[in-house]
């Protein structure tokens, strides 16, 4: 088919990669009561309805906003967070005008959606507009919004005026993809982590793959990794990695580093390097040999004889920005890491001189060991870059006061070093009390931001809060992401849905394109864990049983062509 209708060609169009599922509210939160402003039928919004719109209302009955002299309002929950926005479909308003004036307040939380622009708790239209005035016609269906919600408040702002709705959907975007990794275990918070993870990352890959839905709808390379890692134990191959890769590689020509950063730069190769792991595509690697070998040159230069490095403008994460000793270690440890993913790819790719020079440049880096400085997330990379051992790392510093000072980025990296110092009833407990937390308080999907001394007398994000309570969202956050203009779904986050199919599932890829697999399974305090992991090959298939002297009974179903490599947890 070379046209559809006339004059429009199918050439000359771009595919939206994206689906859009309808949804009714699935809650009436609030609505104005008392003089001045009443709404009427509001659970008739509550009804699966369509967006057509008659002449005049039949069995259907509305809802209906009055406005006799204050705004008449309604806040209305989906119940989970969503990217998108919401579909107006009106019967009727006051006539002579025919149209409503609307005001539209998006929020990730109830307490957000109730706030106005500013003020101390910071709501912001950054990056999305989430609070807008609308006009709707009589007779028609408006839609608005793009960006990540859960809660609306819709007020009729037209003194005088009624407005009579048959509904209020909202539309989700999304891409129809499907759960090929799964995890289930005999500890139900668990699973429920799982799949928020997996929910988190799976609503971040929209035209590309963000960082967040509402604030941070970009390509910040560094925040990626934990993201891709997710997508290689859920989705397997999906060409949105490819192509924010490539985005952020031709956005950022020499000697520009990637978002700014040397150290994002840094998470660039390691992405490079995991995504060939799994997927195990030389073409495509080959298309970035000529970027990767300019960029590791430009790294190496920074590398001083001592081992110490001169990389400008150093950049970890948000809560180790303020210990520039912290920030100084990990960026070490971030550097030796990218050096030695640097080095395989440039074998694989058969750059001998690249690997060699990557392999003098990590040489020079072990001799300097910088001090982590009580920082979990410094002390992790350190670790797992082998300049200081899991075990003491993990004594001395990531285990002090459980999972304060972590930060939902770099969580992910603790609770590897966590692993690889094999305190994986550490890890789990980590993972319960952090990652859990925030869905004690009412999340669906992870934050951008958290920490569990919030959580004292916290309300629910579900909930207007009551007096004598904290609103967790308008009144904690820190750096970029104080008060409401914090996001609630940042995919950055999702770490343990990569971590529970490496470590408890055990899955470890040991030759590209998943040729060769290692099964390692650390069941911790869990009596059974199931799941899948997606390879180019097919799926594997794994259920580890604990028995009663406390080893584990595996059942490994492998696709053809895919070595098993079995071994025992310590």
């Amino acid at each position: 088919m070379e046209a559809i209708g006339w004059p429009i060609r199918k050439d000359e169009m771009v595919k939206e990669p994206r689906s859009r599922y309808y949804l009714a509210p699935k809650r009436i939160l609030w609505m104005t009561e008392g003089e001045g402003a009443s709404v009427e039928g509001a659970d008739h919004l509550l009804e699966k309805r369509d967006a057509q719109s008659t002449l005049k209302p039949g069995k259907e009955a509305p809802c209906i906003l009055r406005n006799s002299g204050s705004t008449a309002g309604i806040l209305l929950d989906f119940g989970a967070e969503l990217q998108g926005g919401i579909q107006i479909t009106i019967w009727h308003t006051i006539k002579p005008r025919r149209t409503a004036r609307l005001r539209v307040r998006f929020g990730e939380s109830a307490m957000e959606a109730m706030s106005e622009l500013g003020g101390e708790t910071n709501a912001t239209n950054h990056h999305a507009m989430r609070d807008q005035v609308i006009e709707c016609s009589f007779l028609g269906t408006t839609e608005v919004g793009n960006t990540g919600f859960r809660f609306v408040r819709i007020d009729l702002l037209d003194e005088g005026g009624f407005v009579q709705i048959k509904s209020i959907r909202a539309f989700l975007q999304i891409r129809d993809l499907e759960y090929k990794g799964t995890f289930a275990c005999s500890d139900p918070l668990l699973n429920d982590i799982w799949r928020t993870g997996a929910y988190t990352v799976h609503l971040n890959m929209q035209d590309y793959l963000w960082d967040g839905i509402k604030r941070d709808r970009l390509v910040w390379i560094g925040d990626m990794h934990p993201e891709t890692s997710v997508i290689q134990a859920v989705f397997g191959y999906d060409d949105i990695v490819p192509r924010s890769l490539d985005f952020v590689r031709d956005d950022t020509p020499s000697p520009e580093w990637m978002n700014t950063f040397p150290s994002y730069s840094m998470w660039w190769i390691l992405i490079q390097h995991d995504w060939y792991r799994q997927n195990g595509d030389l073409a495509y690697l080959k298309r970035q040999k000529d970027y990767l070998l300019d960029l590791l040159e430009r790294l190496a230069a920074h590398i001083r004889e001592d081992g110490g490095n001169t990389a400008p403008n150093p950049f970890l994460d948000w809560p180790s920005a303020g210990n520039r000793q912290a920030v100084e270690a990990g960026i070490h440890a971030l550097l030796t890491l990218a050096m030695e993913a640097g080095s395989r790819l440039c074998t694989a790719l058969g750059e001998d001189r690249h690997a060699g020079l990557c392999r003098t440049a990590i040489g020079r880096l072990r001799r300097y060991r910088p001090d982590p400085a009580g920082s979990k997330q410094a002390a992790a990379l350190m670790a797992l870059a082998g300049l200081i051992d899991p075990a003491a790392a993990n004594r001395d510093i990531i285990s002090v006061n459980g999972s304060r000072g972590i930060s939902t980025f770099l969580g992910y990296y603790v609770l590897r070093a966590k692993g690889e110092a094999g305190d994986i009833p550490g890890c789990l407990e980590l993972i319960r009390e952090y990652w859990g937390g925030m869905l004690k308080l009412g999340a669906t999907t992870f934050w951008e931001g958290f920490d569990v001394s919030w959580m004292e007398n916290a309300a629910r994000i579900d909930e207007l809060t009551p007096p004598g309570k904290v609103d967790i969202h308008g009144q904690y956050g820190e750096h970029c992401y104080i008060g409401y203009r914090h996001s609630l779904c940042h995919g950055w986050a999702a770490g343990p849905t990569a971590w529970l199919a490496e470590y408890v599932l055990g899955v470890k890829i040991e030759e590209p394109g998943c040729r060769t697999i290692r099964i390692k399974p650390c069941l911790g305090d869990l009596e059974w864990a199931e799941g899948t992991y997606p390879t180019p090959l097919g799926i594997v298939r794994i259920r580890h049983d604990k028995q009663a002297d406390g080893s584990i009974r595996s059942a490994i179903d492998a696709p053809e062509g895919i070595r098993v490599i079995r071994e025992s947890c310590r």
